[in-house]
Order: C-alpha cells, then structure tokens, then sequence
C-alpha cells in the first residue's frame, strides 16, 4: 500500500460519513495515473496554488480601487481567508480538508481587474454574459497550461462553479467555501472600511453588536463557531437562522454604506470607461491580443466576444491599465 492508499483509508477511518472521500472523487475529464504520494484534491490544491492565474490575483482589486496604503485586502489575501476560514471549518466538522482548500483557491481564479466592477462591465459588454465563477471554470478546464486546463476534479469544479450565494455546490466542501466566501468579506471588508475611515463601529447598530460582536474579530469568530455548531453531524452547512439572519442586515450595512459608497468606489466610472474602450479595440482588433487567444477564435473553441473576455478578464489592474496607455494615450503625453 502506497502513502496515497494510506491517506485515503485514513480518510475512510477518520472523516465524517458526510465528506468527500478521494477514494471515491467522480474523477477527471481526461484520466490520469494516480500518484503515489498525493490524493486527487490535493494534486488539484497544488496545481491551482502554481497556475499563472493564482498569482495574478495579488494585483486584482478586491473592493478599494488604488488604496493608499500598504495593508488593504486584494483578491489574493480575500482568497487566503477564505480558505483559512473554509478550513478551520472543514476541519472542526471531519470534512475534506482537501477538497476544501482547492476548491477555495481555485474560486476566484477568473476574476476580473477592478473587482465587481470589472466584472459588471464584461458582462454589459459581452452578448452571452461574463460571470466571474464561470471563469474560474473556464480557467481550469481550458486557458491554464496552454490550453490543456488544470485536468481538475469533478467535485473541485463543481465547488468553484457554485461558490456564489446562488450556488448549489453538490458535496459539503463545497457549501463550507460558499459560505467562507461570504464570511469573508463581510468580515475584511468591513476591517478595510474602516482602516480607511469610511465606516465606524459606531454606525453598526448595538443590537447587531451585541448579537455578534463588538470588532471585526469578535464577528468573525461567531461566524465560525456558530456554523461549526449548527453544521455538525447533518447533511448541509447552516448557521442559526438568528445569526444568518444578523449577519445578512450586516452585509445590507455594507451595501448601502461601503459597495455603494461613492467615497470608496468613485474610481469604478473610470475602471469601467478603460476596459470598456479595451474591450472595443480587441474585438476589432483581434490580431493584437496573444496567440493563444487568437488560437482560441481560429479554432472555433470560442467566438471572439469570449476571446475578448478571457484575455481582459486575466489582466491585473496594473497590466490592464498599461495597454489603455499603451493603446490609447500618445507617447509624447505619457510620463515615464
């Protein structure tokens, strides 16, 4: 018996009979041999830890557009807490903690420059729609490793498919990340909010205080500890209804007083006006964009629209400005 073997029939002895077992993953679109060391998630953990596209995620915006300052979240520190927080509760309920953290690395993969906004513009701007949960799919399956995909596992897959709100992720894994996800941000947003003074814990309401926590920290550790307690020994992932219920008037704050605030987001206009004007000079201009996804057009894999999409949607905030530059501004009026 192989190390692989022994990690799978510890799981057998050790997980929840509600978890995910490797031994018993749908498997993969294209089959592999198996390693000898690794289970099938934890090949995929690692193979989404060292895509080109996991590392881009450190100069995507999570919600403050160019923040001033060195400590705001982007999309790869919102990435790392979620699987921080998915893990912890993987853990405390005998799940896959495997399964768990690729699908949590691998959630946001697909995520546009500029964050929601980014992706709001794509979508306007794309006839069959953009949706960042897709991308990550789309990602996976086909842009990573030269057109060949990640090879991932079906329950990865359908992990990161399902991770927004509306999702229905199909093993517990995948309900642990969905509600990670939204955990998260609640939580570290709030904390950038007010680390840059837009919000205080004075406008939170007592009531919610008091029901959940008087700082960022507090809320976050009744978060936890109140999924773990409500999801232990069933079938699904739950809060209290009296949590759940508190924790969405809390995210209702942060819409009508942070996402929504023109104080932190008045830089989307712009963002917006620049990927809009990139998204319209690739599409004419399809022979400027890489070969790959040029590849992509010529072999009737996608239509250019999705062509445009995938290579727009892979920049970084930074990249995707310089091509506006590059594109847009004459070299004499631009400052080097």
């Amino acid at each position: 018996m192989n190390i692989r073997e022994q990690l799978e029939e510890m799981e057998q002895n050790v997980l929840s009979p509600y978890a995910a077992f490797s031994r018993s993953s749908k498997g993969r679109e294209r089959q592999e041999e198996e390693s000898d060391m690794r289970t099938c998630y934890q090949r995929d953990r690692d193979r989404i830890l060292h895509c080109k596209s996991f590392r881009r995620l450190k100069d995507k915006t999570q919600v403050f557009l160019a923040p001033q300052g060195d400590h705001y979240r982007n999309r790869l520190t919102h990435t790392l807490e979620v699987s921080q927080i998915a893990r912890t509760i993987a853990k405390a309920l005998a799940l896959n903690e495997e399964l768990t953290e690729a699908i949590a690395l691998g959630h946001d993969l697909g995520h546009t420059p500029f964050g929601h906004s980014g992706e709001r513009a794509l979508n306007n701007l794309n006839p069959a729609g953009f949706v960042h949960a897709r991308q990550s799919v789309r990602i996976v399956e086909i842009l990573e490793n030269q057109g060949e995909g990640l090879n991932l596992t079906w329950e990865v897959r359908d992990g990161i498919l399902n991770h927004r709100t509306s999702g229905h992720p199909s093993t517990l894994e995948g309900q642990v990340v969905r509600l990670s996800d939204k955990i998260a941000y609640i939580h570290h947003d709030m904390d950038d909010a007010q680390r840059a003074g837009i919000i205080t814990e004075d406008d939170i309401p007592v009531t919610l205080r008091l029901q959940l926590g008087f700082t960022t920290k507090e809320r976050l550790n009744t978060f936890v500890h109140d999924t773990i307690k409500n999801s232990m020994d069933k079938p699904e992932i739950c809060m209290s209804e009296e949590t759940e219920q508190a924790m969405m008037e809390l995210r209702k704050l942060m819409f009508r007083n942070v996402y929504e605030n023109p104080a932190a987001k008045g830089e989307e206009v712009r963002a917006i006006k620049m990927l809009t004007e990139l998204y319209g000079y690739y599409y004419e201009n399809p022979g400027e964009m890489p070969r790959e996804y040029m590849e992509l057009i010529s072999l009737e894999k996608a239509g250019r629209h999705t062509a445009v999409c995938d290579y727009l949607s892979g920049m970084t905030d930074q990249y995707s400005m310089e091509k506006f530059r590059e594109i847009f501004i004459p070299k004499s009026w631009q400052i080097y």
